[in-house]
């Protein structure tokens, strides 16, 4: 599966003793890879459209939040890029949890819809386990309806969120199988860091790792980061885990996005990942960068999600 191969971390000196080599991180690169996704599935879409079927992603905002605005339109974009029919839903605010509840039933029904993502976090009013419990499972491209994390944790097929699909997608196009590998996950939250376990922990290709979760109870936290041959961190704290936490050659993937203060950008802010990328990437055998890695990784798996359920509906 991959198409990026590492090069080797070690050289022979003049007595033929192998000695560690001083070389900088090789750079996992989200971007390149969520290109290379998104052209396979473009001629995918070709192909189905081809035998009369179109696949199509609904799509609903409730609100005006910023960060929610720019992902949703990243989506869309997306979509229009590689020949998706895009359904937009912008609800406002004030919208009773019903009235979306109706919607989404409306969508489950639709025949033209093969996907349905409903963007978080949603206004106080509407309870979100609720809209994603209400959810078809078969449409359930994000991959969070209770079925679909059911079937995840059982080894059946189903849509893996598309976060933790990202990350494992990202290894195997790199070459850095986890079978055999220490995983060690910084973080247990339902979006990231559970599904993420339960998908590198599978009997499977593209798994079989022995993984391990930390979160904030974990104690000497740093001497179980310290043992991962792989390290994905996901906890939303800026540059958490440090140089001193992580071993010569262990590959990171960081899932941190944090907007933090930075006198030197004309914006006042920058983004950086939960990992030290300066720090740790003088250790790392490869890391991902903030942004630029995982990022272009979870708008790529949704669509692909959306792409198998049109095959899946197709049949």
């Amino acid at each position: 599966m991959g198409f990026f191969y590492d090069l080797p971390r070690d050289v022979c000196n003049q007595k033929g003793y192998f000695m560690p080599t001083k070389r900088a991180a090789k750079i996992i690169d989200g971007k390149k890879v969520s290109e290379a996704i998104l052209a396979e599935l473009k001629l995918e879409i070709e192909g189905l459209k081809a035998r009369g079927i179109t696949p199509g992603l609904a799509v609903v905002l409730v609100g005006e939040d910023p960060g929610s605005q720019i992902y949703v339109r990243n989506k869309r974009r997306t979509c229009a890029e590689i020949g998706m029919a895009s359904f937009a839903y912008d609800l406002p605010k004030e919208t009773p949890e019903k009235k979306l509840l109706d919607l989404i039933a409306k969508l489950n029904a639709d025949p033209k819809v093969h996907g349905i993502l409903v963007q978080s976090p949603l206004p106080k009013q509407i309870d979100e386990q609720k809209v994603l419990n209400a959810l078809d499972p078969n449409k359930d491209v994000d991959g969070f309806h209770p079925v679909n994390k059911g079937k995840l944790l059982n080894g059946e097929d189903c849509f893996v969120a598309c976060t933790p699909a990202g990350c494992q997608e990202l290894l195997l196009r790199y070459g850095y199988d986890p079978a055999g590998k220490h995983v060690v996950i910084v973080g247990r939250s339902n979006i990231v860091g559970k599904p993420v376990a339960a998908l590198l922990m599978q009997k499977a290709k593209g798994a079989n790792a022995t993984v391990t979760v930390c979160h904030s109870r974990t104690k000497n936290l740093p001497a179980v980061t310290k043992t991962a041959d792989i390290l994905i961190a996901a906890i939303g704290v800026p540059e958490f885990v440090k140089a001193r936490m992580v071993k010569d050659g262990v590959v990171v993937i960081d899932v941190g996005m944090n907007r933090v203060p930075d006198a030197t950008k004309k914006s006042g802010s920058r983004l950086c990942g939960d990992v030290d990328f300066k720090g740790v990437s003088k250790k790392a055998r490869a890391i991902t960068p903030v942004p630029g890695g995982v990022g272009p990784m979870t708008i790529a798996m949704l669509m692909k999600n959306t792409v198998l359920a049109a095959k899946r509906r197709g049949k």
